[in-house]
């Protein structure tokens, strides 16, 4: 299960979506951390499709976790080498450019 939450900053819209089990959890690695104990990534539970829905219309995607990184990839919103890893973790951040 992934979780899901939105957050608006300067009138974009942000969506973090994790993986839920890495909730409440810290990663690091050579000077790179992951630190999902903050609010930020403590959202609701949403199925695949919902969130698919979500990231394709977001201005900011924050993903982390192998199946989230997996669904931005498949919803086409992250390539590849958008993905780093930081102690076993993937994780990818996009900025997406909406047509009008």
């Amino acid at each position: 299960m992934m979780l899901v939450k939105h957050h608006t900053k300067d009138g974009r819209d942000i969506v973090a979506v994790c993986d839920k089990e890495l909730i409440d959890r810290k990663f690091e690695e050579n000077g790179k951390q992951l630190d999902l104990t903050s609010e930020f990534y403590k959202g609701e539970e949403k199925d695949e499709m919902e969130i698919g829905d979500i990231i394709r219309n977001a201005d900011i995607v924050n993903l982390v976790g192998k199946r989230a990184v997996d669904l931005g990839l498949a919803e086409e919103v992250i390539s590849k080498e958008n993905v780093i890893m930081i102690d076993g973790i993937p994780h990818a951040q996009a900025v997406l450019i909406q047509e009008e």
